[in-house]
């Protein structure tokens, strides 16, 4: 045991980017340079203690639980072939603007958002379908790509999103208070990213070609074809905002909807479950990991005092919360460059949430309804 805990934490802090920019698994990363640093600073029974507490007492929230829900909705949706549907009206209403098949992506991704928490997944799902079309269209695939991507971040804002429920459990907000500024957030940056890929495509025409439109019939049938992905939206929401059921029991339910559109329309396949499940599983373990090896830097943070640390730096900022999220957004920007947004959250969360409640800022969103 070291005699400076403060020494120990800081050697703790570097050896995490260290090992990050090495390539190590964020959440290995996580859990070994914390319990490392327990030990050095207090001791083997502290860190023998948190390395056996921190885990259950995650893994054991009740919140959670919406998580792999809402995963598996998502999956769900994409395995049955839902979002393809999304993605087809999106096409068939836009193509005919400037971009328009930047346009749809960005639209279908953020219906796509809608039915599943998960950036990545979002990104990927829209991708596949998107991408080759664009290249036959001959659009400018390095700008078609990064629309895309800039359009999967969507998943982490529009709920029901991941990155919220595992921000309103560290942080102790209401999941449903952070789902309905989700909305709001997300619906804004849709609408932002479609002013910039127009601006874009009316200034440099050779980047975006302009599509052929589409006859008012095929848009007709293009919106049957979303209105399963409509209902079970209607219902997930509709339940969650007007009281019916809580955030952690509206995972449960949309994935319940998903499963029953595909029972009525025939997609369900015996593939698609078990392509699903696997994908949820594989998913949720990778993130529980993380959030574990994030919550057990926060008890290496607070044992070695770190935390108070942190505490003193907002002499630096007084009171001003705008200066406070400038740096926080510059910070993420960086750190957005090498990782994604579930890791980049976690990682920075023990550090920047006790800022946070210094400066008032955890008492926002403000409550749905107010």
């Amino acid at each position: 045991m070291l005699t400076d805990p403060n020494a120990v934490g800081i050697l703790a802090i570097v050896t995490l980017f260290v090992l990050i920019a090495l390539r190590v698994p964020i959440a290995v990363a996580l859990i070994s340079v914390s319990i490392a640093g327990i030990w050095l600073s207090v001791g083997q029974a502290p860190a023998l203690s948190v390395l056996s507490n921190v885990p259950y007492d995650f893994a054991a929230s009740w919140t959670l639980s919406s998580v792999p829900m809402f995963l598996l909705m998502g999956y769900l949706a994409f395995y049955f072939g839902l979002t393809k549907e999304l993605f087809a009206a999106a096409r068939a209403w836009l193509s005919w603007l400037p971009g328009g098949l930047v346009l749809a992506s960005l639209a279908g991704a953020g219906g796509f958002a809608a039915v599943t928490g998960s950036s990545i997944a979002c990104s990927a799902a829209i991708g596949k379908i998107a991408l080759p079309e664009m290249k036959l269209s001959r659009y400018h695939m390095g700008l078609a790509g990064g629309s895309i991507a800039a359009g999967g971040t969507l998943g982490a804002l529009i709920p029901p999103s991941i990155l919220l429920i595992l921000f309103g459990i560290q942080a102790q907000i209401s999941i449903t208070d952070l789902f309905f500024w989700g909305i709001i957030v997300g619906l804004c940056s849709l609408f932002l990213y479609i002013l910039v890929v127009l601006a874009i495509a009316i200034l440099r025409p050779n980047v975006f070609p302009r599509g052929t439109p589409v006859s008012r019939e095929e848009r007709m049938r293009t919106l049957l074809g979303i209105l399963p992905i409509l209902i079970v939206f209607a219902v997930v929401f509709g339940g969650l905002f007007g009281g019916f059921f809580s955030a952690t029991e509206s995972g449960a339910v949309g994935a319940t909807a998903v499963l029953a559109v595909g029972l009525m329309q025939r997609r369900v396949s015996r593939a698609a479950i078990v392509a699903s499940l696997s994908d949820t599983l594989l998913a949720c373990g990778s993130l529980f990991m993380i959030a574990v090896g994030a919550n057990a830097l926060a008890k290496m943070m607070a044992l070695t005092g770190l935390t108070a640390e942190f505490g003193n730096l907002m002499s630096a900022f007084g009171d001003s919360q705008t200066l406070f999220l400038v740096v926080v957004t510059a910070l993420f920007l960086i750190i957005g460059m090498f990782m994604e947004p579930v890791g980049a959250m976690l990682l920075t969360l023990p550090i920047l949430l006790p800022l946070v409640k210094t400066l008032g800022i955890v008492s926002y969103p403000p409550k749905f309804g107010h």
